[in-house]
């Protein structure tokens, strides 16, 4: 079965924003024909691609580690060798987001305990949130 959907249809099927099918068209990830009315038609083909780039975002590869990998396959060649490595950097990476994250709670639950017996304060000129200000120098 041939598809020719608009991009309103693609968005619908793959359950994403019309305007994110728009942006990977406008950055050539996917390149869908257009009608006689100038509007984009996607094929089974474009269909395909933008599965893929959907698939791919889902696992945290970049737009760039994407069209990396669409190149691949466009030379003819496996972009698997590629997606391993880049999906390795990418995991390094979430991992230190998450640490990061994780620090920030730690950091939130103690300015959290510590504020709890404290009073708010009016504005006096010497302070913006004296809560604030002072869990600044309590890191």
């Amino acid at each position: 079965m041939s598809a020719s959907l608009r991009v309103q249809q693609v968005a619908t099927r793959f359950s994403v924003n019309a305007d994110t099918v728009r942006h990977y068209v406008r950055i050539g990830l996917v390149q869908p024909g257009k009608d006689d009315s100038g509007y984009h038609r996607f094929n089974d083909e474009d269909l395909k691609v933008l599965g893929f780039i959907l698939n791919a975002r889902e696992l945290g590869f970049t737009l760039d580690d994407i069209r990396q990998l669409l190149d691949d396959a466009g030379r003819g060649e496996s972009p698997c060798p590629h997606a391993r490595e880049l999906i390795e950097l990418r995991l390094s990476q979430a991992r230190q987001k998450l640490a990061s994250l994780e620090s920030l709670v730690r950091r939130m639950e103690d300015a959290t305990r510590a504020w709890e017996g404290m009073p708010d304060c009016e504005p006096c000129g010497e302070h913006i949130c004296h809560l604030i200000e002072g869990a600044q120098h309590e890191s």
